[in-house]
């Protein structure tokens, strides 16, 4: 933002538009010789557009550009920034996300599973301030996509890329739990979160969901988790990133939820059961919600005086047109 420490200066660019008038439009402004063409009986002058024309045109015009700034720049300009410096810590959140087959269950229209967890994400982090956010995803294995941190564009580019069965056919959900636990180990932050979002059993990994779970609350984590899907036949598709074949077919949905209960009873977290689209928007906001914390900021003012800046531009393009008048076209009024 700019501001004036003079603002009643700016009332000299009034004089602009008489100055232009008179130099450029007034008939007795001189530099013309009249010449009557009454007895003139041939064709009609008509004076060609040259090049020399647009050349003076482009210096007339800098010229009233420059004379412009030489106005402003008495007005005292100043650029001024805000910059809010954040004097607490947020609240560190990871999200494990499921990444299994049926994560492609089309009981979530007009998307999927995987597409709606994956856009009530991205809309959970768009209204974050401050909070630093991770990503894992997991399948057969477990895998850290994003450490937690405040970068959120470069979490949801991460976010955006993920694929079903990018980590092979299987549900590790005790894995995806331990490996954000471990990213959350070394963390300053007096409120460390998890939100987990799956629509299955743990069927692989070397770690249990609640041996996880009691790793968590030893830490100070709290999970949320989230178990998405119906119960019962759902029809899906998804694409085997490997062979790049399409897959469809019914799939006899149901998660596991006294596992998920127990997650979040064990870490003090809560239990939620999301069936549609509209239910998982729900329960994303009454997380966001749940999970604030009290933040203190300052608020810095960085002003940085711009008049010089507008006085050499102005005067650079006052002597271009100076210059091209007088040394290129030999002006000589």
């Amino acid at each position: 933002m700019i501001t004036f420490d003079y603002p009643g200066m700016l009332l000299l660019i009034a004089i602009l538009p008489p100055l232009i008038y008179l130099r450029h439009f007034w008939k007795n402004r001189g530099g013309r010789l009249s010449f009557s063409f009454t007895i003139w009986e041939k064709e009609v002058f008509k004076p060609g557009i040259y090049i020399s024309n647009f050349i003076l045109f482009i210096g007339s015009f800098l010229f009233w550009i420059g004379f412009l700034l030489l106005l402003i720049a008495n007005a005292g300009p100043s650029f001024v920034s805000r910059e809010k410096i954040y004097m607490t810590r947020g609240i560190d959140i990871i999200f494990v996300l499921d990444e299994s087959p049926s994560m492609s269950g089309k009981d979530f229209l007009p998307d999927n599973r995987f597409e709606s967890a994956k856009s009530v994400i991205k809309a959970f982090v768009e209204g974050r301030d401050h909070d630093p956010v991770g990503l894992v995803s997991f399948g057969k294995n477990a895998v850290l996509r994003v450490p937690p941190g405040l970068d959120y564009e470069h979490f949801l580019e991460q976010l955006n890329g993920l694929q079903l069965m990018d980590l092979g056919n299987g549900t590790a959900m005790g894995m995806g739990i331990a490996v954000a636990c471990l990213h959350l180990d070394e963390s300053t932050a007096k409120e460390k979160v998890i939100i987990l979002l799956t629509d299955g059993d743990n069927n692989s990994g070397e770690i249990l969901p609640e041996s996880a779970a009691h790793i968590a609350a030893a830490m100070g984590i709290k999970i949320y988790s989230v178990g998405l899907g119906s119960i019962g036949e759902v029809p899906l598709e998804f694409v085997d990133p490997e062979t790049g074949k399409i897959y469809r077919g019914m799939y006899e949905s149901g998660y596991n939820e006294d596992i998920l209960k127990e997650i979040s009873i064990i870490t003090n977290g809560e239990f939620f059961q999301a069936l549609s689209p509209g239910a998982l928007d729900t329960i994303m906001s009454s997380i966001d919600s749940l999970e604030r914390v009290e933040k203190r900021t300052r608020l810095n003012i960085n002003t940085r005086p711009i008049h010089r800046e507008m006085i050499f531009i102005g005067f650079i393009f006052i002597l271009f047109d100076f210059f091209l008048k007088k040394w290129i076209f030999r002006e000589v009024v």
